[in-house]
């Protein structure tokens, strides 16, 4: 990221703040394709994010019809609600579990069908293969102090990061496609490293540059 981007955010990063911290006092809705879901304050917000709009319309170009999909820390779920109306089995988890309960109700709302997974990354996933898995990922280093700020921080030393690529090979085939997506904001030659410490290729296959941030997703497959 350049001085000139950094200085900028710097000084807006407060006013910002202000801003997101005031909007999020109460669900909002959020609406991609008709589809509509609430996101609740303590849930990673897509509204005035990026990397969700993103994600939805990459997704939209990739025929989903009776694939079987996984969604990774799937927040607000509206990649998992889309997914399921391609067509795709889904499977959709997360840590929050008030983000389940809202994703429940989207899902009820929207009859779209998905299986909601309470888990810290894999952990409660059974092992099995999907035909895609997507990640969103927390990507600033630092801890976490609350179930909120875990969906945007991955650990001082990426301890995110660490377990996801440890965790992540035994999901991975030669028929499996995994995507995640980060930005140029976050440490990309650090991610890149722990990956390939645990023999994972992280290979960039799309880019795309909005309100001046560049956001890339990835292929990611096994060594």
């Amino acid at each position: 990221m350049s001085l000139l981007r950094n200085l900028i955010k710097k000084v807006t990063h407060p006013f910002l703040k202000k801003g997101a911290d005031y909007y999020y006092k109460k669900p909002r809705p959020y609406s991609y394709k008709g589809i509509t879901t609430m996101v609740h304050p303590d849930v990673f917000p897509p509204h005035l994010t990026l990397s969700t709009k993103i994600l939805l319309d990459f997704i939209s170009e990739i025929d989903l019809t009776q694939k079987t999909f996984l969604e990774l820390g799937c927040g607000s779920g509206i990649i998992s609600l889309f997914a399921s109306q391609k067509g795709a089995k889904v499977t959709a988890s997360d840590i929050n579990t008030t983000a389940l309960e809202y994703l429940n109700n989207a899902s009820k709302n929207n009859e779209l069908p998905i299986d909601c997974v309470h888990s810290d990354l894999f952990e409660n996933i059974a092992e099995k293969q999907f035909d895609y898995i997507f990640i969103n990922p927390p990507y600033y280093p630092k801890s976490p102090e609350n179930i909120k700020q875990q969906a945007w921080f991955c650990g001082e030393e990426f301890e995110y990061f660490k377990s996801l690529f440890k965790q992540l090979p035994k999901y991975l085939s030669k028929e499996n496609t995994t995507y995640m997506i980060l930005s140029e904001d976050c440490e990309l030659e650090k991610i890149k490293r722990i990956a390939l410490e645990n023999n994972v290729i992280m290979e960039h296959v799309y880019e795309t540059k909005k309100m001046g941030e560049k956001n890339f997703i990835f292929s990611i497959y096994q060594k």
